[in-house]
């Protein structure tokens, strides 16, 4: 695919001056730059393809070759070899530095962003809590395991009575800069220090509790409210309640995994609650008034005569409470009639005069369910 005009990608005539230039490619960056448009590849791209065009016609020489024999003046694999990045990327030092001064305000250089405060990882906890907690809500202590500063160095990693010193290496910067000649011109690469890791200071006799890095793994107990109406799947977070930053950084958050313990009578489908309960034959023949087990206890239901199995009835407001508070689900009961077993002869003698009296022609001795088919099919 063939590269846009570098001039139609900064948007300035070919004749642009270099504070035009400038200026363009500022507005560009700060709109693309990968820090504001996190997991953006299209935003990512065309950062890259305004860099790439700022480096060329930001210098002199190399946009005189552009202007004359275009991309092939200034790619590596074109005219004369002098490509793209001949000179490294020093020169972008002080725009980036003015790009991120006006994001997020004063003097900004990418050693600053590397070096500067880091916020700390989140945790991430599961949480079981049982059907009524998860229902009316309950505040818990849980206890978790987190990184917290060491309590013999107080998180300076030195041996106490003793002092951090400025690393000998990178003087304090926390990075190293190694140039390199190439065919193409000089290019510097910055690697962060591999005598003090980036830190600018070196310790002389570490902490003997945790081994020179002012930090150690505690156990510390967290209260956390579980709001009514949360189900497995919710997540409650606390913030700041996360692993420690690094240089000044602010904690990370912590994060709750509800998983809700099944009940052993309930079952949840979104805020209503569904139970099945059971009632004798005479009890659904007759009619009765019942108990019926809900979250707020008992209450009474009276059972129509004739009420058949697999009848569901409705007790309204006695499901879930909605976790945003707006008023609560239902209870749907699902009648199981209980057909007894192990009756004496007196007691089927009963049954059998009861099915006569209403008609009703009593097989003892049934025929399974594949001889009927076979009766009726003929096979």
């Amino acid at each position: 695919m063939s590269k846009r005009d570098y001039y139609e990608i900064l948007g300035v005539n070919k004749d642009a001056s270099q504070k035009e230039i400038k200026s363009a490619y500022r507005k560009l960056a700060k709109k693309y730059h990968p820090d504001l448009n996190p997991d953006n590849k299209e935003a990512e791209k065309k950062f890259k393809e305004a860099s790439e065009a700022y480096e060329i016609l930001s210098d002199s020489e190399k946009r005189k070759r552009y202007d004359q024999f275009g991309h092939d003046g200034v790619d590596p694999q074109g005219f004369g070899g002098q490509g793209f990045g001949g000179q490294g990327f020093g020169g972008f030092e002080d725009i980036f530095g003015d790009i991120f001064g006006d994001i997020f305000g004063g003097g900004f250089s990418s050693r600053a962003r590397r070096n500067g405060p880091k916020r700390g990882s989140d945790i991430k906890v599961r949480l079981n809590v049982k059907f009524e907690e998860a229902a009316f809500g309950t505040e818990k202590e849980v206890s978790i395991k987190r990184t917290e500063n060491c309590t013999k160095c107080n998180g300076t990693g030195a041996k106490p009575g003793t002092k951090k010193t400025t690393c000998s290496k990178c003087s304090g910067t926390g990075e190293v800069k190694y140039a390199q000649n190439t065919p193409f011109g000089q290019f510097v690469n910055v690697k962060t220090c591999d005598a003090c890791n980036g830190t600018g200071e070196q310790i002389e006799e570490p902490c003997t509790k945790c081994s020179g890095t002012g930090k150690e793994k505690r156990t510390k107990k967290i209260n956390v409210k579980i709001p009514a109406g949360v189900d497995t799947g919710s997540v409650i977070p606390l913030r700041g309640e996360g692993e420690p930053g690094e240089k000044g950084g602010p904690r990370g958050d912590l994060y709750f995994y509800i998983n809700v313990l099944p009940h052993k009578i309930f079952q949840r489908e979104g805020n209503d609650v569904i139970c099945e309960f059971p009632i004798t034959f005479v009890q659904a023949t007759l009619g009765d008034e019942v108990e019926v087990p809900t979250l707020d206890g008992k209450v009474k239901y009276k059972i129509p005569e004739g009420t058949q199995t697999g009848t569901v009835f409705r007790l309204k407001n006695k499901g879930i409470p909605s976790v945003r508070g707006y008023g609560r689900g239902d209870q749907y009961v699902k009648v199981v009639i209980d057909v007894p077993t192990g009756l004496d002869e007196k007691q089927k003698d009963i049954l059998r005069k009861f099915a006569k009296e209403t008609g009703e022609t009593v097989h003892e001795q049934k025929k399974g369910f594949f001889d009927k088919v076979k009766e009726a099919f003929g096979s």
